[in-house]
């Protein structure tokens, strides 16, 4: 039977991962905040479905982002992923190989506009795909696919806690343009990321490598 590691496992796209996984036949270790990397007698897959938007941090444009921030937003979700990673790749490698997949974010790709000025999670987003690249062309020879996934809006408990720490007394107006963001008029679901990153590292993933596949329900071709 075929084992993954998810991180982010606790809530919203971590969450859903694990249950895809299952699905799939995988035996599943979650990992959350706190919590350290397994020891395991076998690894196919590890997916890095952990982040923060650093919004509570003091994570804004430049000029107004703290230094504290900054670095506590970087630490989150680039560092962590190289953490991870250089944990999980030697155990796929003794395994003959397999496949790591990290999640980006449709904002380490474009700019976004004032309502996503978070440019500290922009960088570290966009850090985590240049990441994924270098493995992926490193790896390959050892057999360890490594592909990332570049969501847009996703409706996790994420959003409904940014919702109701800066939107409180408009949630349900705020929830509603945030649906239509995406001219697909809705915001993604859980399930639907975690399907991505089950078929990358799937057997019909196997010629993917170094690939990231945006899925945002069109926002970026905007």
């Amino acid at each position: 039977m075929k084992t993954a590691v998810v991180t982010g496992s606790a809530g919203g796209i971590g969450t859903a991962t694990v249950a895809a996984f299952e699905g799939a036949g995988f035996t599943v270790h979650g990992v959350d905040r706190g919590e350290s990397f397994p020891a395991l007698d076998r690894l196919d897959a590890l997916v890095c479905a952990h982040g923060i938007s650093g919004r509570r941090l003091g994570d804004g444009p430049v000029e107004t982002c703290t230094e504290a921030g900054w670095d506590a937003v970087l630490d989150a979700n680039l560092k962590s992923v190289f953490l991870y990673a250089k944990q999980a790749i030697p155990a796929l490698r003794a395994n003959g190989g397999g496949a790591i997949v990290t999640l980006s974010s449709a904002l380490g790709l474009v700019g976004g506009d004032d309502d996503f000025a978070t440019h500290a999670y922009a960088a570290s987003k966009a850090g985590v795909i240049g990441l994924t690249r270098a493995m992926a062309v490193t790896y390959a020879r050892d057999g360890i696919r490594v592909n990332c996934i570049c969501p847009g809006t996703v409706e996790t408990p994420f959003v409904d806690g940014y919702l109701e720490k800066f939107h409180k007394h408009e949630i349900d107006k705020v929830r509603q343009e945030l649906h239509a963001r995406q001219p697909v008029g809705r915001m993604g679901r859980p399930d639907e990321i975690a399907h991505l990153a089950l078929y990358l590292c799937s057997k019909e993933a196997e010629f993917v490598t170094g690939s990231s596949m945006t899925i945002d329900g069109g926002w970026t071709a905007m």
